[in-house]
């Protein structure tokens, strides 16, 4: 996926860093605004899988480290709930000012308590995802339950989480304390989906449970059993980036590109504002063609020569592989690889000359199987024989005409 790292600043003049990620294959329909959880940062592996989830779905993703983590400025010690929320917030607005509002927000562990608070401020927002939430931002304080007595007698304390060593002082527990989770979630009004691992030993189940609880409809819950607090699997963290994204779906509007329609076998069509991405419906197959970042396009799909490139090697394939087996020859796999280009002719007379090159297609053909050498010998004649390579190498001819 494409990512652009991204730098705004929160209410108080410090600059946060985010990485900005956009679907491959076409321009978002909605941006989401995601939350990671308690002294992790955006590069959590997990994090980025769900961000993979969601693109994958056309969405846009802005994921980025709160205040003191991270590549973010600021001092994490000087930081508490209350921050992040507004964090949140300054990140809306950064997006709402650069690309567009975002619709969704979705927030991991404490990430998800910080979402259920900025939701109400945030008009923008349509609907809300939590991941491993805790149904009370106080719930945190059990990461840290042995060093409570301390940071309330003298202040602060140095507290190892995670294998890393931070600073917590009394006004990050007062903060905590002061925050009405069963409020906000009954008056947040907007769909929400809860998902939590039933073998979460960070943030219990029960939380899930009482989020679920409070929440008005419409609410969904999704278990994602087997799953540890922190996705550490990857099959975890894609299946919720995914789930999320159908989910939101059904919710956000989302711009549907016109379908083209054709009684041939292929109809392109482009509006003057769409540069080189090209709409396409290929047989009963819709598609994409584009030219590439270099050549003034989106790279959202194949360049035109590419396509044609395709089409060779798969009818190589094809051909290839229906003549072993017709032969009942061990042909496992078959592998063609094919490069356009302008180069000059095998028999080149006037090399020197301008456009004395011509249009070339390199093949590069892999035979997998206990195949001896004569067959293999044979295959590559076939390859010769396919028909889109006859085609190619044949006087044609294309007629144009005007239909209204």
């Amino acid at each position: 996926m494409k990512t652009d790292k991204v730098k705004f600043t929160n209410n108080k003049g410090q600059q946060l860093v985010g990485l900005l990620e956009f679907p491959v294959n076409r321009h978002p329909h909605n941006f989401v605004l995601f939350a990671h959880c308690f002294t992790c940062t955006k590069n959590l592996l997990a994090i980025k899988n769900i961000s993979r989830g969601l693109t994958a779905n056309g969405f846009g993703v802005l994921r980025f480290d709160f205040t003191g983590l991270g590549e973010s400025e600021g001092d994490f010690a000087d930081t508490n709930f209350s921050g992040n929320v507004e964090d949140l917030i300054a990140a809306a607005n950064f997006l709402g000012k650069t690309y567009q509002a975002p619709r969704l927000l979705v927030g991991h562990s404490l990430g998800g308590a910080a979402v259920l608070q900025a939701a109400a401020k945030l008009d923008s927002v349509i609907a809300v995802a939590t991941i491993g939430a805790p149904s009370h931002p106080k719930h945190v304080k059990h990461l840290f339950k042995s060093d409570l007595e301390k940071i309330n007698t003298t202040g602060n304390a140095v507290v190892n989480l995670g294998g890393r060593d931070f600073t917590i002082k009394r006004q990050f527990i007062s903060d905590l304390e002061e925050h009405g989770a069963k409020e906000a979630i009954k008056n947040l009004r907007k769909p929400l989906l809860v998902m939590h691992s039933p073998q979460d030993t960070v943030v219990g189940i029960k939380n899930a449970e009482e989020i679920y609880t409070a929440a008005h409809h419409p609410k969904s819950y999704v278990s994602l059993d087997g799953a540890d607090h922190l996705l550490s699997r990857q099959e975890d963290s894609l299946y919720s980036g995914n789930l999320i994204g159908t989910w939101a779906a059904r919710y956000v509007d989302i711009t549907k590109e016109a379908s083209v329609k054709t009684t041939h076998e292929v109809v392109a069509s482009l509006d003057s504002e769409d540069n080189f991405t090209t709409q396409m419906k290929v047989g009963d197959h819709f598609m994409v063609a584009d030219e590439p970042i270099s050549f003034g396009g989106n790279n959202f799909g194949p360049s035109p020569y590419e396509m044609v490139s395709a089409g060779l090697s798969a009818c190589t394939a094809m051909t290839v592989q229906m003549y072993a087996k017709r032969k009942s020859w061990p042909l496992t796999n078959i592998e063609v690889h094919t490069t356009y280009s302008k180069e000059h002719a095998l028999d080149c007379e006037s090399c020197e000359e301008a456009g004395s090159k011509i249009d070339t297609f390199n093949r590069f053909i892999r035979f997998t199987g206990n195949l001896t050498t004569a067959q293999q010998d044979k295959l590559l004649e076939i390859a010769d024989k396919c028909p889109v390579h006859r085609t190619l190498q044949t006087k044609t001819q294309i007629i144009t005409k005007k239909i209204n």
